[in-house]
């Protein structure tokens, strides 16, 4: 069975690009969307002409073997990398992503968790949460601030949510990986993101933490748009509800992992016998 794809024919172009949730109706209405993207470097098509599309509230999997694009796919989004090419648009949006800066794409509402946690380690896991609440007000500002009680309750919910409440006292530095890894989370969700993109969130986990992890990001689904790049097919296995594979900068296959499992070019070209 071959693994549904995304056919260029089927995309939509600007303008119409950001009315298309609304007019199909019957759809959910899209978190993200990724159009004709292509970036090149030194002559190296790291992407090439890629459309991806991303229901608001789903959880999907981005797998491919090393050199794929997924990284630089995720740099396009957040702004890392500008493309030579394409668009990036985000919930009804009309503004082009890869046009703004870093800073402006997370204040948007999109939250990147990258694969080696960055916390506050001389802080407290609270604390680390007050500093993601910032905003504009500044590390310095913030540390020296009134919460409000807003805030304090959104703090609370963060910690509920990802298991450290218990812990809220507790140095960051003084954590385990995995709990390392929830924080950082926790400090994104902070934000309220849209948009959650998570790059290899099991690395150095324990089969304890790795499964606490798949509560969590499955969890988060529903609320959150949730893109995971991962590749312990295990673990995609565990959570995945669609997975997009890709395989030299293109698109190689778009669907339900089951169905992604028996592509004879999946297996071909990543997932072996």
């Amino acid at each position: 069975m071959s693994a549904i794809s995304i056919p260029m024919a089927d995309a939509v172009r600007t303008p119409a690009l950001p009315d298309a949730p609304r007019a199909e109706g019957a759809r959910p209405p899209l978190a993200l969307w990724i159009e004709s993207l292509s970036v090149s470097f030194d002559g190296f098509k790291a992407l090439d002409d890629v459309t991806l599309t991303f229901e608001k509230g789903e959880l999907r999997c981005l797998i491919g073997p090393n050199g794929a694009g997924k990284t630089t796919l995720m740099d396009c989004i957040t702004g890392k990398t500008r493309p030579d090419s394409g668009a990036v648009y985000l919930e009804n949006r009309d503004t082009d992503l890869t046009r703004l800066s870093e800073v402006r794409i997370a204040q948007l509402g999109i939250g990147r968790k990258f694969q080696r946690p960055t916390v506050f380690e001389g802080h407290t896991v609270y604390e680390n949460c007050e500093l993601a609440l910032a905003g504009k007000k500044g590390v310095f500002r913030t540390l020296f601030a009134r919460l409000t009680a807003a805030e304090r309750a959104r703090i609370d919910e963060v910690l509920e949510l990802i298991g450290l409440r218990d812990a809220a006292k507790r140095q960051a530095g003084l954590l385990a990986h995995g709990q390392k890894q929830w924080l950082e989370i926790g400090m994104l969700l902070a934000q309220s993101p849209t948009v959650l993109l998570v790059d290899e969130p099991i690395a150095g986990m324990t089969h304890a933490e790795t499964e606490r992890t798949a509560e969590l990001l499955t969890g988060l689904a529903g609320t959150h748009t949730v893109v995971v790049v991962e590749h312990d097919m295990e673990f995609v296995r565990s959570i995945a509800r669609r997975v997009t594979v890709l395989h030299q900068g293109k698109v190689l296959a778009d669907g339900p992992m089951a169905q992604i499992q028996k592509d004879p070019r999946v297996i071909e070209v990543y997932l072996g016998d």
